[in-house]
């Protein structure tokens, strides 16, 4: 267990306003080498859980920002896969079976000492940890009891299986736990009982009885045949959960106990029959010797044990080696090394040896160990072996021919320029000469700086000089120009030249084509560029938005982050993201999206979900273009002043990009007919942002978008939607 909690990696994130409470906790935790992180507010905790991941949360129910199942509703969208662990100084057990749905493993009460809350919650994490998980079979009645067990197993990384009649229960096996639903008012449950237990599960495998109502008589009858546990309907699903892990755990153990022991039997097996295997009490005299140690020494096993173990020495073997061995064993080391024997005929041998010493609870010698190795044949060619890496005037001739060959092969496959310090070019070979499209004459005396694209980046060149003016390797992509015009690109390793006194005296490059590469990641960006449009375009057509609407909104959000100042790398990331900003919206149903007039209260929380719904989809990329799209859709419905959506942010809290789409995405909604509105004329869209600069957005970019608006227009108008002349 020490070794295991060395090596833990399981990662927790504390949900807690009361700071005296979560730093101990966390201090609690820590001790038993959980990672934790702290966290005050669901605002915080959201942030966290967008760059990180956590194996559990632990929370109070009772934040500044949020309540209840608030609190659990908002986490299960960010994470549907994350468990949590609910403590409170109010815990209502009539809620319980309720949000066991969101992901809650248990609920504990603050009223407990803290080394009982910090006590069950490595027990819970443990029990989560195992793996591969449990497979749990219910028989019975399909009701909702059945969805409820199902969410409470499922935190637990439990499967489920549901069988309706004990015939279907056949397919499912094998099975590591029966949920058993009996009629106790039935004479024949016991014998039910008796058939399942006969019929699918091994003799540990644990029966739970879960009935409509307790009846003591049954009870020990049922006992009797093999069950394990009862419940009675409405199930409790913190017990049910606690008694799943204790049966489940239990039975692990069992079955880790008799495979450690049959696996150590076939260890001694496989031991036994590949190597030689001697013991030996702490006075060196033969207890053991194994098949394999007869075979090489000649010697029967009755003539072995007994006897001392110097019945094997070779008197070659100098009395130091065996003083050094014994010095080792008997302080309790392990002693290893090539011994030479002598055999029952006299003949030597020899053989790689680990002994061990077998150390008693009371830190006594019991016995030794010796595992060996025949390196007999290893020894026997070492003489011949030396004299056949001695090299011959041949020999050496063999070697330069064969150089030659491999130089050739290097120099038909690669690209080969040798420049010296000053970049004048050396030495070209023809594979450069077949790539660039120079001849040789063209290019000697020539500075290589002209064999490189005109718009090459500056910065990659003046860091290759400096790599390599430095005495190091350098290594990198180079844009590169032919004698055509035509543009190629190489992967170049630039190696200085070093005389013996160490100074540069030039430098040689070696270049491979990669050019193809280059155009199909090109083309892949493409690809995924169209794709993202097409995502978007799904999303904005399950809501009937404009058919271009996702295009302006990208152009729009482009030219808002070029207008700010970001460099056009950054504002082309912004564009192609921001396609995505309502995917979220797939998953809201058709009435509501399709609701021709105002939303209900009950539907605009509904609608609202999406922000959310979108974040959680991409938030897991590791491409930026979709990291990008994942804040954008988290964020862009919140307002600068604070009152927006999802998570109420405000002023520059509200990430860069959210606060551009947010108005090019405003702008072209107010700009085109929806199905709930028909579009604003543009001075009235012009005065709503002047009106709401500082208040839904940020009035610096409000400011930069109405100084341009001759050209929002412009984009506009380019996009038009064959419906919206």
């Amino acid at each position: 267990m020490e070794n295991t909690q060395e090596t833990r990696k399981t990662s927790m994130l504390i949900l807690e306003s009361s700071r005296v409470f979560s730093n101990v906790l966390q201090k609690n935790l820590r001790t038993l080498n959980y990672r934790v992180t702290l966290a005050k507010t669901l605002y915080q905790a959201v942030e966290l859980l967008s760059v990180q991941t956590f194996d559990f949360i632990v929370l109070d129910l009772h934040l500044r920002d949020g309540e209840g199942e608030m609190i659990l509703q908002n986490l299960s969208i960010l994470d549907p896969k994350l468990k949590m662990i609910v403590y409170s100084i109010d815990h209502d057990p009539s809620r319980s079976h309720v949000w066991h749905r969101y992901g809650v493993l248990a609920f504990l009460s603050k009223s407990d000492p803290i080394a009982h809350i910090v006590r069950k919650i490595d027990a819970l994490a443990q029990s989560c940890e195992q793996e591969p998980r449990a497979r749990i079979l219910w028989i019975g009645e399909l009701e909702s009891t059945v969805q409820h067990v199902r969410t409470l197993l499922h935190v637990r990384n439990y499967r489920l299986f549901v069988a309706q009649n004990q015939e279907e229960a056949f397919s499912f096996a094998p099975i590591d736990l029966i949920l058993l639903e009996l009629d106790v008012y039935d004479t024949a449950s016991v014998e039910r009982l008796r058939q399942v237990r006969a019929a699918y599960a091994e003799p540990q495998t644990p029966i739970f009885i879960v009935t409509q109502a307790y009846d003591s008589a049954l009870l020990h009858a049922l006992v009797q045949n093999g069950a394990n546990e009862f419940f009675v309907k409405p199930l409790l699903g913190e017990m049910l959960g606690e008694r799943v892990d204790f049966w489940l755990e239990r039975q692990r153990i069992q079955s880790a106990q008799q495979r450690e022991g049959r696996l150590l039997q076939e260890y001694k097996n496989v031991i036994d029959k590949s190597m030689i295997v001697s013991k030996t009490d702490p006075h060196g005299i033969i207890t053991y010797v194994n098949e394999q140690f007869c075979d090489i020494s000649g010697y029967r096993a009755d003539e072995l044990i007994g006897r001392s173990h110097r019945i094997v020495r070779h008197p070659d073997t100098p009395e130091s080696v065996f003083q050094d061995l014994w010095e080792t064993i008997l302080s309790g080391n392990m002693w290893k090394g090539v011994l030479k024997n002598r055999k029952k005929d006299g003949s030597a041998y020899w053989v790689h040896a680990f002994i061990y010493p077998i150390i008693t609870h009371q830190g006594q010698i019991d016995e030794v160990i010796a595992i060996r190795n025949d390196v007999t044949q290893l020894h026997l060619v070492k003489e011949s072996l030396s004299r056949a890496l001695q090299r011959s005037d041949s020999d050496l001739d063999e070697a330069f021919h064969l150089s030659k060959q491999y130089e050739t092969v290097i120099d038909e496959s690669n690209s080969l320029t040798r420049v010296d310090t000053e970049g004048k070019i050396l030495f070209v070979n023809k594979r450069f000469c077949e790539l660039s499209g120079y001849s040789k004459e063209e290019v000697i005396e020539q500075s290589f700086s002209a064999m490189y694209a005109d718009d090459i980046d500056p910065l990659i060149v003046k860091q290759l000089w400096e790599t390599i003016q430095s005495g190091h390797v350098w290594r990198g992509v180079l844009k590169n120009k032919r004698k055509d015009g035509s543009l190629y690109w190489v992967k170049a390793t630039v190696v200085p030249i070093k005389d013996k006194q160490g100074k540069i005296t030039e430098f040689m490059s070696v270049r491979n084509d990669i050019s193809e590469i280059i155009k199909l990641h090109e083309e892949i960006e493409s690809t995924q560029q169209e794709i993202i449009y097409h995502m978007g375009e799904i999303a904005e057509s399950r809501s009937q938005e404009t058919g271009n609407h996702v295009r302006r909104v990208a152009e729009y959000s482009r030219l808002l982050a070029l207008k700010y100042g970001l460099d056009a790398q950054e504002a082309n990331k912004i564009a192609m993201a921001s396609p995505m900003h309502d995917i979220g919206k797939v998953g809201i149903p058709d009435a509501i999206l399709h609701k021709p007039g105002k939303l209900t209260d009950e539907e605009w929380e509904i609608m609202k979900t999406h922000a959310m719904l979108g974040y959680a989809v991409l938030q897991h990329s590791k491409r930026p273009i979709l990291q990008a799209s994942a804040i954008i859709a988290k964020e862009h419905h919140e307002k600068y002043d604070g009152t927006g959506y999802p998570l109420g942010l405000s002023g520059e809290t509200i990430h860069l990009y959210a606060r551009i789409v947010a108005i090019a995405d405003v702008f072209d909604a107010l700009s085109h007919d929806r199905c709930y509105k028909k579009a604003w004329e543009d001075a009235d869209v012009f005065a709503f942002f002047e009106k709401e600069r500082g208040a839904h957005f940020d009035p610096q970019l409000v400011d930069m978008f109405l100084a341009a608006k001759e050209e929002f227009l412009t984009i506009r108008d380019h996009f038009k939607d064959a419906l919206n002349p």
